[in-house]
């Protein structure tokens, strides 16, 4: 097990895109910036998707183009299909990503195409992505159960995520859209995977719907994954998954992986303290459990 493992902060994209509350542009570049100082050297600054179908994503353009980030910060944004990448290359983002599901019904529900059309839109996407020298993530959701058609085949899994590798994507994220998977279900999938490719390029995505996420990061960690999405304070979930909750807590991940050893290269305290100010802009109390904690009970 690599004794550093990288975070992936999805909560500007991921955890906002299903909150009712939404965040003005000031407040959304406002915990960009504090989430790179605490620390967070990859993050998901919004998505170029239409205002219409997720409202919370307006103003990404302007969030991206009105920060400034380090050498060491690869920020990213999600593209849906080529009028999201030419929304992207008016910025200097160093990196997009792009998205499909396991689930055929699910894929028609949340981007309203089939599996094999979804991968038709992606290729112009990564042709000229590569032309303009920005690396290209593929999110694979439903990796596990789709909330539609119910347990999905580990094949399928192992079969789209190399598809989405020879396409041109640097690293595929193994989503558990809905919270359904448990530890011998994911060390069952990431097991098929490495057979046929590296693990460095693998990350893992686990919502915490049944209180399983961190379970499945340790899963993960024993087959070898040392890449993993969360969103600071629990934020977020799928508006296109029913009963989905919100990706795992960073500060929660974060303390786990530390007590184990681990190092993250982020500051504890300094994420709680993020956390708790971002409870106050949702006007409610999100599910993290570290950053709730009595102050003396965590390392932050």
């Amino acid at each position: 097990m690599k004794s550093k493992i990288q975070i992936v902060e999805v909560c500007l994209r991921d955890g906002l895109q299903n909150e009712k509350q939404q965040l003005s542009i000031q407040q959304k570049k406002d915990l960009a910036k504090k989430l790179i100082a605490a620390g967070v050297s990859r993050l998901e600054l919004g998505a170029f998707v239409r205002p219409v179908v997720i409202p919370q994503m307006t103003g990404t353009l302007q969030v991206v183009s009105g920060l400034r980030w380090p050498p060491n910060v690869i920020p990213s944004v999600l593209v849906p299909n080529l009028n999201g990448l030419e929304q992207a290359l008016q910025t200097n983002i160093p990196e997009v990503a792009v998205f499909t599901a396991c689930s055929e019904t699910f894929n028609q529900k949340n981007i309203n195409c089939s599996i094999d059309e979804s991968f038709q839109r992606f290729a112009p996407v990564v042709k000229l992505a590569k032309k303009n020298k920005i690396r290209v993530r593929g999110y694979l959701s439903t990796c596990f159960f789709c909330p539609f058609e119910g347990l999905i085949s580990e094949r399928k899994v192992v079969d789209l995520t190399l598809r989405l590798l020879e396409l041109g994507c640097f690293e595929v994220s193994i989503g558990d859209t809905i919270g359904a998977a448990g530890p011998s279900h994911v060390q069952s999938v990431f097991r098929k995977i490495k057979r046929e490719v590296s693990l460095k390029k693998i990350a893992g995505h686990f919502h915490d719907t049944r209180g399983t996420a961190l379970t499945n990061i340790y899963a993960s960690l024993q087959q070898g994954v040392e890449i993993f999405d969360s969103s600071l304070g629990g934020l977020g979930g799928c508006p296109f998954a029913p009963g989905s909750s919100g990706n795992v807590a960073t500060e929660d991940v974060v303390f786990m992986l530390h007590e184990m050893g681990l190092s993250t290269g982020l500051d504890l305290r300094l994420l709680n303290k993020t956390s708790l100010e971002i409870s106050k802009w949702m006007h409610k109390k999100l599910p993290a459990k570290v950053s709730n904690a009595p102050k003396h009970w965590t390392q932050g």
